[in-house]
């Protein structure tokens, strides 16, 4: 009962409790929400849809690798993530078109480390697994010096 009356002077408003049973997942959720004039299923598909958002995020920062947003307006944000879903899918493109056989991060490594030569980038993702590998000591030894 204290940790009721703690929990009331942190939010003192009136919460809805909803239970909500989720047949894909064959599962009961339960959501604490201070709305009272949506329906409980529309409130368990914001939920659900802010799940899908999360997931997004997660595979944003996971693929896209952006660590923090360069702003905080909408078109800031917008553009950010397109230009980098932009560069990803070039990259995704260039691994297919090539039958470039190593990961993706792999792939944007030897293009950062190329920008500046005077080969092909085409001729360099061409190239067999071995020869590729000493190419890429080579880049290093070039940077050391």
């Amino acid at each position: 009962m204290a940790e009721r009356a703690l929990t009331k002077t942190k939010y003192p408003k009136e919460l809805r409790l909803i239970r909500y049973y989720d047949e894909e997942r064959e599962k009961m959720l339960t959501f604490l929400t201070n709305n009272f004039k949506l329906a409980a299923t529309t409130i368990a598909q914001v939920y659900k849809s802010r799940w899908q958002i999360e997931l997004f995020f997660k595979w944003i920062k996971q693929n896209l690798k952006i660590k923090s947003f360069l702003g905080t307006s909408k078109n800031t944000v917008l553009t950010q993530i397109w230009v980098a879903m932009c560069y990803y899918l070039l990259l995704t493109y260039i691994k297919y078109q090539t039958k470039y056989g190593f990961s993706l991060l792999q792939l944007s490594r030897i293009i950062r480390e190329m920008l500046f030569e005077r080969k092909a980038l085409i001729d360099i993702l061409t190239l067999k697994p071995d020869r590729l590998k000493m190419r890429e000591k080579e880049l290093i030894q070039e940077a050391l010096f």
